[in-house]
């Protein structure tokens, strides 16, 4: 039985549930699990410290810029395979899990699947449209084209110019943080999005991890800034400060030190291991992470200034 095949659909109307449930309905050993698509900022941190304390083997990490996300679960041993244009740590350089899973198979060997940022976005694209591939051509001449099973060249059927064949990419779950979602399944996300639409209308289901979980009305009266249809929503997860230590557009920026302090932990295995043990697997939910965080350094990431967005007239 296949990872989507085991994952079922939740109960209707309502899609709230604990970071718990949802993980351990839908995110199954063996799943290929779109993850971290806005690149820096929005990564669901808190849903891959929960597929780690559930012990997820054999994933498959999809996306552009995940920043330590991907590192951390490679390190935890979730990983088989990443199909992804970068995995490593972007205020400070390369992920050392990630490096020495690739270069020495530790904790456990991975296969990756090169991307650059453009490329697995046309591959999610693909997905979500429904079609086979898509064509490119800012790969042509590059090692990630020669080498990618996914990417082929193929002359232009017009004009018999060169062409690359990106592949569609279907993840079986995307994973997505937003800033609020309502109970039905429907959610609001601003700022940079990267390539969290691509994802959400690619995957076979998507589990929202929401900052707030709002009325049904207000989500209706912005529609534009709806992500992708309810019917593609499997759970959605109200976890304040679940994105952390990435930023969330108009609820906390980005926590630069944290980044540095998890570089330099994790720089051997043991250090990681110690990491781990501290912010994953000794705290149960992200509660007590941001208790462990402490109120003062939590504080300290909220917003300067409030920028409000003008209201828009959506009446006849």
């Amino acid at each position: 039985m296949s990872g989507s095949e085991r994952m079922g659909q939740p109960a209707a109307p309502g899609k709230l549930m604990t970071m718990r449930e949802a993980i351990a309905r839908f995110a199954p050993d063996g799943a290929s699990v779109a993850i971290g698509c806005a690149l820096e900022p929005l990564i669901p941190f808190a849903a891959a410290h929960e597929m780690i304390r559930q012990g997820r083997r054999d994933l498959t990490l999809i996306g552009p810029i995940s920043d330590i996300l991907f590192d951390q679960m490679i390190g935890a041993g979730c990983v088989a395979r990443v199909t992804a244009a970068w995995a490593g740590n972007v205020s400070e350089g390369l992920g050392h899990n990630y490096r020495r899973a690739a270069e020495r198979g530790q904790p456990r060997p991975i296969e990756i699947l090169d991307h650059s940022n453009y490329s697995i976005a046309l591959a999610l694209q693909a997905a979500a449209l429904g079609v086979p591939y898509i064509p490119m051509r800012s790969l042509l001449g590059s090692d990630i084209a020669r080498d990618h099973p996914g990417i082929r060249p193929a002359p232009s059927p017009i004009d018999g110019s060169p062409t690359l064949l990106v592949h569609a990419v279907q993840p079986d779950v995307a994973i997505i943080h937003v800033q609020r979602a309502d109970a039905l399944g429907r959610a609001h996300v601003w700022g940079g999005l990267g390539v969290c639409e691509e994802a959400a209308l690619a995957a076979k289901g998507v589990i929202y991890v929401a900052e707030e979980i709002v009325p049904e009305e207000i989500i209706l009266s912005d529609p534009n800034r709806v992500l992708a249809p309810s019917f593609k929503t499997l759970a959605v997860v109200h976890a304040p400060g679940g994105a952390h230590p990435s930023p969330v557009q108009g609820y906390y920026n980005r926590d630069h030190a944290f980044f540095a302090e998890y570089h330099a932990q994790s720089r051997t295995p043991e250090g990681f291991a110690a990491w781990l043990d501290a912010w994953v697997m000794s705290v149960p939910d992200r509660a007590a992470y941001l208790e462990k965080l402490g109120a003062g350094r939590w504080a300290a990431l909220a917003p300067c200034e409030r920028r409000l967005a003008a209201p828009v007239d959506y009446g006849y």
